[in-house]
């Protein structure tokens, strides 16, 4: 790698305007670096420890409802993705959906919804489903295919389960079971294609396999013997739906069709399983869905369309269904149904495994927290009291081994336990609700058994949660130790606030040894607990943090001598303006259109700046008579409008059109592939402006290899701009993903990331280069108006740049240089830099806030279903959850690269060193993060638990990417590659 050269003119003028700058006290900034990122990511994972540990706990006892259960086999079935309203509602024909269920549940069982919980995934819905309980984040995290925590499941306790349906959901039932009885049958994984012709294939290869299974169990014996017998579970996961609501959304005639799909299907497997077995009537059915969808054909959040799911249940042991006159609901689905007079019966989507395991006699999964929903069962009043009863001693059990496992990592004298289930009190419950049983009391049972769950329930939470205050105490104590060390870090070595001295020996000593001691005894403390090894770090943590601090006390003290001398007035406007500022980046995670106030507050910044300015300098000149004064000032504002007033309306105008993005619906929701090609098109007519301006330019050193990178990327401008929309249209005549357009997709993809570094290092050169490159990626991610957005963005950093060198007057300094000759290259030779000003908090946040612009601009991507997979629909139509994530957030870290490239050339431009500015955006990041953890909350609904969590995590992340993004955008702006150039042979 070769940085390219320049001439000897241009060396001297660079250094000329580096000279007058003042050198800073010097400190092991990569060090630092590295120590802030471990902090930060300690900070990041902590939350995980505090509020996502897994709630699963091991070693109960397998409860099981002594009576004979009514059914000797169930048959669930999973369709993927099918909302409630999608099943229930009538067509505009008034003629239902799906007829042969619709039938079902008004002539032969037992309907309602089931409320799934966030994040609506596939795999919590179904571990809810199968397994009774919510699974954590960090297990979902880990992706679809394997088990990251070990469960017990329905399946796991059947005698045999033999399942067919996706690769992504079955096999994570099979692994860990205990003996070798449940059996997966999966299509493969390239048949979950968002472009094929028609998704319902899914479902009919599931239906097709399990008529043909059947049909060769009777030449098996073996199969045939193990068919017939007892505790036997058949699972039907449905993908289809799923899959042609993402690429069709859920209002299509896709959609609609996959349901008749699956309607016609049901009824030809149960029609044939009850013929298989004689019609015995040891049969139950159930349908249900693991999550519902938007209508834009996502989820993963809490929308009643993502959260609102069927449930149908009927055959052996299943009530019939119940007429009734009126009944009360909060939302108006009944009427809209025209199921107003079919009693409704909701339960939590937990409560599906316990209700499959009473109906079938299995024990109750050992972590189930779901409870039996007693009024689908039609049974005596016995077999319901008694498994009731299961019920609650199962989740007892839980409650039972989580008390014990805490008690045990905790002293005596520290142990607080659960009051209402003290040992007599469970012992009291249990004996009572025996009594009622054999008194015949079922009802008193019953009720006993319903308080004595929910008890148990709360227990549990209050032992999983019982850290939580001691663990975020710690983290809070090091979060502001941190964010204190660093401030002090910037006044003492980037300013001239304070004076260097030197601690004595014996202080030093003395002070490292009262906190070594201190950070014994905590180390000790945790110890005779046997707490786990991450509670060492998050409560040791804060000791080495808060010695650094205390270790500065001299620089504190001059910092506080320094503010006393200045003006209250002065210090509280400025306590203002940034506590206003910083909530105004805080409220972006709620209200989008917080970004867009923002924004329009920016755009008349620089007249407010410069009248400021003119203003300063009238009052300091008290001498000068007032008629001279304001003609002086006239004149300072005419010269100013030459230099300043077109940088100034520009400005103006591109945070206006920023300012509209905020408030435009979510990506994803409207598409509008015309407006993307017409986007490729407008940034194909401001290449060709710039190359126009280019050749023009007496440029000495331009050459034909610098011309040929300018036209690849103009080329692959163009390419891109093909490929969105002959891809889309060719999805539309559902003719698939055509192999040429996938082919040009990832090849623009990987070119774009070594196209920028053969441009020429010149500032705006740079800068084009890399905004060039990545639009052209960036469009074939773009299904509507946020293919502008990268546009406009980059539009306002170019100016920002411009408004960054006007602000350097202010200053006093004489020589700034042209930023048409300003190369980026020899930026990292510079060794002197001044020292900071107040106005470089300003940047700073400047810089914070549209790297937060960035992120939330065109949707709140801390939501899980703003991601369209139409997005990625240019690289692949298979459906690969990894690829697509990572995907997405290469459509998500483009637009910070553009900020942080932008960032970069301020900090250069003026004189100030890249560190000193990071430090100062570390600062404000860390008091947002700060506000995030101290709004994390654990009640209230899921959604807004999962939000302030999630609200955490970005911010934490979107500092530690920041981190990375400043490397980034110094090897983007600094290196060059340099092309082979030919040698040229002459004949002798």
């Amino acid at each position: 790698m070769k940085i390219t050269s320049r001439s000897c003119k241009e060396k001297v003028i660079f250094k000329c305007w580096i000279l007058p700058c003042q050198p800073t006290i010097a400190m092991g900034i990569p060090v630092f670096i590295l120590a802030g990122l471990l902090v930060h990511c300690v900070f990041l994972v902590s939350i995980f420890d505090i509020y996502f540990s897994s709630p699963l706990v091991h070693g109960m006892t397998p409860q099981q409802t002594p009576l004979p259960p009514p059914a000797k086999r169930l048959v669930l079935f999973v369709a993927d993705g099918l909302r409630a309203d999608s099943l229930y509602e009538l067509n505009s024909n008034n003629r239902p959906r799906a007829p042969y269920l619709r039938a079902i549940l008004e002539n032969n069982g037992s309907w309602g919804i089931s409320h799934t919980r966030v994040p609506t995934e596939s795999r919590p819905g179904h571990v809810a489903l199968i397994a009774g309980f919510y699974e954590d984040v960090s297990a979902v995290a880990k992706g679809w295919k394997e088990n990251p925590v070990e469960f017990d499941s329905v399946f796991n306790q059947s005698k045999y389960t033999w399942s067919w349906g996706s690769p992504d959901i079955l096999p994570m039932f099979a692994k860990g079971t205990t003996g070798d009885h449940v059996y997966t049958f999966c299509y493969t994984a390239e048949s979950e294609d968002f472009g094929a012709q028609d998704a319902a294939k899914l479902d009919t290869w599931v239906f097709d396999h399990v008529k043909s299974f059947f049909n060769s169990s009777r030449s098996n014996q073996t199969l045939f013997s193990a068919l017939n017998e007892d505790k036997v579970v058949l699972f039907l996961h449905l993908l289809g739906i799923d899959t042609n609501g993402h690429a069709h959304r859920p209002y299509s005639r896709e959609y609609k069709e996959n349901i008749k799909v699956v309607d016609e299907g049901v009824k030809e497997i149960a029609s044939m399983i009850e013929n298989f077995y004689g019609n015995d009537g040891k049969t139950a059915f159930i349908l249900t869905s693991d999550h519902g969808m938007t209508d834009w054909g996502s989820h993963g959040a809490g929308h009643p369309s993502e959260t609102l799911t069927p449930l149908i249940v009927w055959g052996a042991g299943v009530n019939y269904p119940q007429k009734v006159t009126s009944q009360f609901f909060e939302d108006n689905f009944l009427k809209e149904w025209k199921l107003e007079n079919f009693k409704r019966l909701d339960v939590n989507q937990a409560d599906v495994a316990p209700l499959m395991a009473s109906l079938i006699g299995v024990p109750f999964p050992l972590n189930s927290v779901g409870t039996l929903p007693l009024e689908y069962l039609n049974n005596s009043a016995h077999f319901k009291a008694e498994s009731m009863f299961t019920n609650a001693v199962q989740i007892l059990e839980q409650f039972k081994v989580k008390m014990c496992q805490k008690k045990e990592t905790t002293l005596s004298f520290l142990f607080t336990p659960f009051k209402p289930l003290s040992d007599s009190e469970q012992i009291n419950f249990l004996k009572k609700t025996r009594l009622y049983i054999q008194q015949h009391k079922y009802d008193e049972a019953v009720s006993l058994c319903k308080t004595l769950i929910n008890l148990a329930l709360e227990g549990l939470s209050y032992y999983h949660t019982y850290d939580r205050l001691f663990l975020g105490l710690s983290i809070a104590m090091g979060f502001v130790g941190w964010t204190t060390y660093v401030i002090l870090v910037i006044i003492k070595t980037h300013t001239n606030l304070t004076k260097t001295v030197q601690a004595s020996n014996k202080e030093s000593t003395v002070l490292f040894s009262a906190f070594a001691i201190v950070g014994m005894i905590i180390a000790f403390f945790l110890l005779i607990q046997t707490c786990p090894w991450t509670y060492y770090i998050y409560c040791l943590l804060p000791v080495p943090v808060w010695y650094a601090v205390v270790k500065e006390l001299p620089v504190i003290q001059d910092l506080a001598a320094n503010l006393l001398s200045l003006h209250i007035g002065q210090c509280i406007g400025f306590l203002l303006v940034c506590t206003l500022g910083i909530e105004i980046l805080v409220f972006s995670f709620f209200y989008r259109s917080t970004l867009t106030i923002g924004l329009l507050i920016f755009a008349g910044w620089p007249v407010i700046t410069q009248l400021w300015v003119q203003a300063k300098g009238s009052e300091c000149s008290k001498t000068r008579e007032f008629s001279k004064i304001w003609i002086d000032l006239l004149y300072k504002i005419r010269r100013l409008l030459k230099s300043f007033w077109t940088t100034a309306l520009i400005w103006t105008l591109l945070c206006v059109l920023l300012a509209a993005f905020p408030l435009m619906p979510v990506v994803g929701r409207e598409p509008n592939i015309p407006l993307v090609v017409a986007t490729g098109l407008l940034t194909l007519l401001i290449s060709c402006f710039s190359l126009a301006s280019r050749c023009r330019s007496e440029n000495k050193h331009r050459s034909n290899e610098e011309l040929k990178v300018y036209f690849y990327q103009m080329l692959s401008i163009t390419l891109s701009t093909y490929v969105v929309s002959s891809t889309h249209d060719s999805l539309k005549n559902k003719q698939g993903l055509p192999v040429l357009n996938q082919i040009i997709s990832w090849m623009t993809l990987v070119s774009s990331l070594v196209l920028p570094l053969l441009s020429p290092t010149f500032l705006f050169q740079r800068l084009f280069s890399i905004l060039l490159s990545l639009m052209s990626t960036y469009l074939l991610l773009s299904t509507g108006y946020e293919a502008l957005f990268p546009l406009v963005l980059s539009g306002l950093m170019f100016v920002w740049i411009n408004m960054e060198q006007e602000a350097l007057q202010h200053y006093g300094l004489s020589l700034k240089p042209k930023l048409a000759v300003f190369n980026f290259a020899y930026a990292t030779d510079i060794t002197h830099f001044r020292q900071i000003h107040l106005d470089d908090v300003r940047r700073s946040f400047f810089f914070v806030f549209f790297i937060v612009t960035a992120f939330f601009g065109t949707g709140n991507i801390a939501s899980v279903n703003s991601f369209d997979p139409a997005s990625v629909y240019c690289f692949l139509t298979v459906f690969s959850p990894f690829v697509m994530g990572g995907l997405l957030v290469l459509k998500v870290v483009i637009p910070f690269v553009l900020v942080s490239c932008a960032f970069e050339a301020v900090q250069v431009t003026t004189q100030l060193s890249s560190k000193s500015l990071f430090l100062i955006v570390l600062v404000i990041s860390d008091i947002m993060a700060l506000h995030f953890f101290f709004l994390v909350k654990d009640y209230g609904s899921w959604l807004d638990i999962g939000t302030s969590i999630s609200h955490y995590v970005l911010v934490m992340s979107l500092t530690i990417f920041m981190m990375l993004m400043n490397g980034l955008a110094q090897l983007l702006t600094t290196k060059r590659l340099e092309l082979p150039r030919r040698t040229k042979h002459h004949s002798t």
